[in-house]
């Protein structure tokens, strides 16, 4: 059997992750880099409201939603982590890390997980790893995390960065994810979907995991009160000009004195088939972002 395969033939889950709750947003969720597949579709679990949990090394899955299940009925981490492991057969080979949305946090590695193997937890997140090239990989990354005033997403990105400049996984990289809940945070505020973003195969996972999240902030981010540009004047006749170049406006520059309903339709038009539809407001003003997305296309 290969060095790092499990029990059962299969490739361990050798990773390392964070777990972590903004208590002043509510947002929580798990940042993980693997060099392991689809790093994404098993380590990292959340639930709004509740806490976030990243299960990994020997991983059992079923850890995340009766992880969750049990921090939803009042139980600390370290109780939870405790509950899971009493009666598993193998959790020497476990390695867990969980936060709730109080920011109480736990990890725990198993004896039989490789070396180097460890975990750091702290007020509001725990981060661990497994097969990594050194302790350093685990104490930047909740250095990263603790020194950090970024929004939640972007500080668990920071920290997985920071645990990939200490040496991050010893057998390399190939995916990462990132998947962070809030309250109603989802696509139309129908879920707490907030941010759920995968590299599944890639030689810079966290960076790639970077650019999507910049794209994430873009497509699906509401305009800021200083970024409401009034359509009048310079910003009209730019936005007009761009509109004739991509074909939603049929008319010249000339003919668009005013931002009256057939110009707002034909803007409309682009926002939507573009994606923007949370910046989209019947107002006669355009989101600064947008307007510097339409420069880049021109």
């Amino acid at each position: 059997m290969a060095k790092w395969m499990t029990k059962n033939g299969l490739p361990l889950i050798s990773t390392f992750s964070i777990v972590g709750v903004d208590t002043k947003t509510g947002e929580i969720g798990v940042a993980v880099q693997s060099k392991f597949l689809a790093v994404g579709s098993a380590v990292p679990w959340a639930m709004a409201g509740v806490g976030a949990v990243a299960t990994q090394s020997l991983a059992n899955t079923t850890f995340g939603p009766r992880g969750l299940s049990l921090l939803q009925t009042g139980m600390e981490p370290e109780q939870v982590i405790t509950e899971l492991l009493k009666d598993d057969p193998d959790r020497e080979d476990r390695q867990v890390g969980m936060v709730d949305v109080h920011g109480r946090s736990a990890t725990y590695t198993g004896k039989g997980c490789f070396d180097y193997a460890g975990g750091v937890a702290g007020e509001g997140f725990a981060c661990q790893g497994n097969i990594l090239a050194g302790e350093a990989v685990v104490k930047n990354m909740a250095e990263s995390f603790q020194a950090s005033d970024l929004p939640l997403p972007e500080r668990l990105l920071a920290a997985l960065a920071a645990g990939q400049k200490g040496g991050g996984d010893r057998r390399g990289m190939q995916s990462a994810a990132l998947y962070v809940v809030k309250q109603a945070g989802g696509y139309g505020g129908f879920n707490d979907r907030y941010v759920d973003l995968r590299v599944d195969d890639h030689e810079e996972p966290i960076q790639e995991l970077k650019r999507l999240l910049t794209l994430q902030r873009l497509y699906f981010g509401r305009t800021k009160p200083e970024d409401r540009m009034p359509l009048k004047g310079e910003v009209l006749r730019e936005v007009v000009g761009h509109l004739v170049r991509t074909g939603y406006w049929d008319h010249s520059l000339e003919t668009a004195g005013t931002y009256d309903e057939s110009l707002q339709s034909a803007l409309r038009a682009y926002f939507m088939t573009e994606n923007f539809d949370d910046r989209w407001t019947e107002e006669a003003i355009i989101d600064r972002e947008v307007l510097q997305f339409m420069r880049r296309q021109a």
